[in-house]
């Protein structure tokens, strides 16, 4: 039997592969708006996380806008699920990972899907920094944030 560690391996691995090759082909689209979905996330009961990491996302992925064109193509992030593994000094308790799952979809000015990525951000729980700092989660979620920007941006070709 599969332990869940290495069935998350095998995931993310796969995840990534798929990512990279469509980020290879991508070619470069205008995007006149980004729209950031965290509701799926509030949904599982994480409410409070999900109004933080939509205008985090939103701010981390500003730079992917064109300036003055509106008619441009949408960029749609849905985020769908967030993971902190227990944490408490140099290794993570349960020997997991932090994760940040999201969707990022282009839509055309007509209304039809273009392209569709499935993004996996994977941290340590340490990229956070000091496991005693009040504020330790909300760094956590911060580099997770940064991480799966940087794969959409990737994946979208930018």
């Amino acid at each position: 039997m599969l332990s869940r560690r290495s069935a998350l391996a095998s995931l993310a691995a796969a995840l990534l592969a798929g990512c990279q090759t469509t980020a290879g082909t991508a070619s470069p689209v205008a995007i006149g708006a980004i729209r950031i979905d965290t509701s799926p996330l509030a949904a599982k009961g994480q409410s409070t996380t999900a109004a933080l990491i939509k205008p985090m996302l939103e701010r981390e992925l500003a730079s992917l806008r064109t300036e003055g064109d509106r008619r441009g193509a949408t960029l749609q992030v849905i985020v769908t699920g967030l993971y902190l593994a227990s944490y408490a000094g140099s290794q993570a308790v349960t020997l997991g990972n932090d994760t940040l799952e999201s969707e990022a979809r282009l839509i055309g000015a007509d209304g039809r899907e273009i392209a569709r990525y499935p993004i996996l951000a994977i941290m340590a729980p340490s990229y956070g920094g000091a496991w005693y700092r009040p504020d330790v989660n909300q760094r956590r979620i911060e580099a997770l944030v940064a991480s799966n920007a940087q794969w959409i941006r990737r994946a979208v070709g930018s």
